[in-house]
């Protein structure tokens, strides 16, 4: 009887607080939504000029999810239609992307055998008129023109190497595979390039391995670096070609316990003992990170590359009222060991990433240690230890080794094969342009070395000027030469753009299969059988 009561009051007391917590939230949620409201009518009404309700809620709304995290997001009526209409018109009706490039719209992308391959549109094309419309730096204006009902014609002027195209063309409905390439190398090895996680990629990928296999296939090199991830599902499903039936690949946590969901592999796999090479990089993320994270911690596979992105945070559509809605990031998901592989922590708008101290050991299948909080970190590192990727990124960023493909293209009608080279004078060319361009980067140096005077401004005035002049021309002097010191790596970068404005896509990969780094170790380690099973079983 005394236990019964007992446990009759510890229950009834759980009750109250849990009741007690949700009135506290209720009533903080109310008055909150009271203070705002009576503020958002105040302004509305009483404000010196005049006020558009819409746009100043709004800006209250954007500024609230800013708070959150950058995959929170809230969609007005406009927004949510213009998606209706992409979803209905498809995205690449044309076969093509465009990117702003230092404020001119210009063709970044020409697939292969797409309505605008077919019509003569060229990488570095700078679109100047769209149906008699005039375009502006609005890439997402442009886009919103290029698109429209498969059938319809579309007539385009487009600025080429100084001079001006007339291009007409027809939209199709064209759907971007998921797996771009697929190809047997090394004799005996299948490399199957996966760029995004869409319905069809599973079925792809499935049919690659198949396909592959019986042209002689006996490992597989699953390439994910620059995939950006997409649906839950089909991770879950692309991992099932090679793990077991029945296996959870993942699993999430929330603070809504009905949005605590596990995700078990549903199929016969295709293969389950085939030795394969996971590759990954710092924009694989999401999708990606399931697949490369759940083919890790069940030593399924060796992962190769570098450190992925780090996104472990799962979103769920929601419907409001008046045709509005939102993305909420619901839960948190985590890899076979346990692991939550989310990188970045957010605050005031503002992202930080997660301190190496704070990370927690977890252990694979066959007890080797993982760590959460720092995406998923490869078997084996890649990432070469003299290559500046920060000065690189900037490069791509200010366009110029897109900008010299471009010209490059201009000059020579063709290239002679996929083994293409940049000879000593293109790469000569090449700095020149960089030097025409003022190109400005500041290394990591340089910052360090500017905090350093801002925060000893005295002590420099104590008669060490020329010593602090000297070292600051010396540190000048090493940036400017990462042009020749990084030559290895830049000479890479614009020989795979100008391979792309003649053989598109596909000869990038083939590109990428004889020259890069992580392909060629992801090929050594599948070659070598002892190393492989000792990197899975140490």
């Amino acid at each position: 009887m005394n236990r019964k009561r007992t446990a009759g009051i510890i229950i009834g007391l759980s009750l109250l607080i849990g009741l007690s917590s949700f009135r506290s939230d209720y009533f903080e949620i109310a008055k909150q939504l009271e203070i705002f409201t009576s503020l958002y009518k105040k302004v509305n009404m009483n404000y010196v000029e005049e006020v558009d309700p819409a746009k100043l809620m709004n800006t209250a709304i954007d500024a609230m999810m800013k708070d959150l995290d950058p995959y929170t997001k809230f969609y007005d009526e406009q927004q949510v239609e213009d998606a209706r209409i992409n979803k209905g018109s498809g995205l690449n009706s044309i076969g093509a992307s465009v990117e702003n490039q230092k404020g001119k719209i210009v063709f970044s992308k020409i697939y292969q055998n797409m309505p605008s391959d077919k019509a003569g549109l060229k990488i570095g094309d700078e679109i100047v008129e769209v149906d008699g419309i005039q375009t502006t730096e609005d890439q997402e204006n442009t886009m919103n023109l290029l698109k429209g009902a498969p059938g319809t014609k579309l007539n385009l002027k487009v600025e080429r190497n100084g001079r001006i195209k007339e291009v007409s063309l027809e939209r199709k409905q064209i759907k971007i595979p998921a797996v771009p390439y697929f190809s047997l190398t090394d004799k005996d090895i299948g490399y199957i390039k996966l760029d995004k996680f869409i319905r069809s990629a599973s079925k792809e990928v499935k049919e690659a391995v198949e396909q592959l296999k019986e042209k002689g296939a006996t490992k597989i090199i699953l390439d994910l670096r620059g995939n950006p991830g997409g649906l839950l599902s089909e991770a879950v499903n692309v991992a099932n070609i090679f793990i077991p039936q029945d296996v959870t690949i993942t699993f999430t946590k929330s603070v809504v316990e009905e949005y605590n969901d596990s995700y078990q592999t549903r199929n016969e796999a295709v293969d389950t003992e085939i030795p394969l090479v996971v590759l990954i990089d710092g924009k694989s993320a999401s999708a990606s990170e399931i697949v490369s994270g759940s083919i890790q911690d069940l030593d399924r596979g060796v992962v190769i590359g570098e450190r992925s992105f780090g996104k472990g945070l799962v979103q769920r559509p929601m419907k409001l009222s008046y045709g509005t809605s939102t993305k909420i990031t619901i839960s948190r998901y985590h890899t076979p060991s346990g692991r939550c592989i989310q990188a970045l922590t957010y605050a005031d708008g503002k992202s930080r990433r997660n301190d190496t101290s704070k990370y927690t050991a977890f252990e694979t299948k066959n007890g080797r240690t993982v760590y959460d909080s720092g995406g998923i970190m490869p078997d084996i590192e890649t990432l070469d230890q003299k290559i500046n990727k920060d000065f690189i990124k900037a490069l791509k960023n200010d366009f110029l080794i897109d900008d010299y493909a471009t010209s490059f293209s201009y000059q020579a009608s063709e290239v002679d094969s996929l083994d293409f080279k940049l000879t000593n004078a293109d790469y000569k060319g090449f700095k020149q342009l960089v030097n025409k361009a003022d190109f400005q980067f500041e290394t990591a140096t340089q910052k360090a070395f500017q905090q350093l005077k801002k925060a000893g401004k005295e002590d420099f005035a104590r008669g060490i000027d020329k010593e602090i002049k000297d070292l600051e021309e010396s540190i000048e002097e090493q940036a400017d030469n990462l042009v020749n010191d990084q030559q290895k790596w830049i000479r890479q970068a614009i020989e795979k753009e100008i391979i792309r404005r003649y053989y598109y896509e596909k000869g990038v990969y083939r590109y990428a299969l004889e020259n890069e780094k992580e392909i060629s170790m992801a090929i050594d380690v599948l070659n070598d059988p002892e190393r492989y099973r000792s990197i899975l079983n140490p």
